[in-house]
């Protein structure tokens, strides 16, 4: 299922039920008096990475996505975005650190050129994945290096025009699941193989190895905009999710549900 963004038309806090998974939209070029107040409300080891960054465009976008990050889960816990503080997994996924009262609440971040998705739930295990569909991106090289012989063979039986699109979905499908398992590269992209055929719902198909659990899991794909395809992967029965957009120059993010996957 195809899922948009419209405009939001009405402030309010999102009310996050435990069955549901709330995916966030937001754009990464702000201006300039956004950017430094999203910067005020950054932690100093927050800053100390955004200063690690050689380009400053990449600079920029740190500081945009952790600020945007901090006002969209402020909305849910009611608090100050500064008051925030996180911990990391030893793979580096971050969390809400639990003097921060985050009352079971879990999220994944990711972003692509200048665009940003954040994931929230209930659900401990949650990834999101976000590409821009690139025209130079070297998809053949990359499929053969990190999907599954089965993907591999997939992807060779699709049309040549119909081979990036596919490439992309089965990347960001495998993000996703990667990331929700919140174990970085210990757990080998070549190692679980997904659904990539046009049409095709997003699925986790098989394991190719006894470390990876692929059953009762949820994984969606998402198109948050032109050019741009993104999945999402939650451990979980059945979730519905709902989609989200944030917009700068606004102290109390403004939302509504723009779209819903079931």
């Amino acid at each position: 299922m195809t899922t948009t963004w419209s405009d939001p038309i009405a402030a309010h806090f999102p009310s996050l039920t435990p069955g549901d998974v709330h995916v966030w939209r937001a754009g990464l070029d702000l201006d300039a008096p956004e950017l430094e107040r999203l910067r005020k409300i950054l932690a100093p080891d927050e800053l100390a990475r955004a200063g690690r960054f050689h380009f400053e465009k990449d600079r920029r976008h740190f500081i945009a996505s952790r600020g945007i990050l901090r006002e969209i889960l402020a909305r849910y816990l009611i608090c100050g975005a500064e008051r925030l503080k996180f911990r990391y997994s030893p793979y580096g996924k971050p969390r809400l650190a639990p003097e921060t009262r985050g009352d079971g609440l879990y999220f994944n971040l990711s972003h692509s050129h200048d665009l940003a998705l954040y994931a929230i739930s209930r659900f401990p295990e949650i990834g999101v994945d976000i590409e821009l569909v690139r025209g130079d991106f070297p998809c053949r090289e990359l499929a053969q290096r990190f999907f599954s012989p089965s993907e591999i063979n997939a992807l060779h039986s699709l049309p040549e025009s119909a081979r990036r699109l596919a490439f992309f979905s089965c990347w960001t499908r495998k993000e996703a699941f990667s990331k929700a398992q919140g174990k970085g590269l210990s757990i080998p992209l070549d190692e679980f193989a997904v659904s990539i055929g046009p049409g095709e719902p997003a699925s986790l198909l098989q394991a190719e190895s006894d470390s990876v659990e692929v059953s009762g899991w949820v994984l969606k794909e998402i198109f948050p905009a032109q050019e741009y395809i993104a999945a999402v992967a939650v451990k979980a029965p059945h979730c519905q999710i709902r989609c989200w957009q944030w917009m700068q120059r606004q102290r109390s993010s403004v939302c509504t549900p723009a779209a819903s996957v079931h």
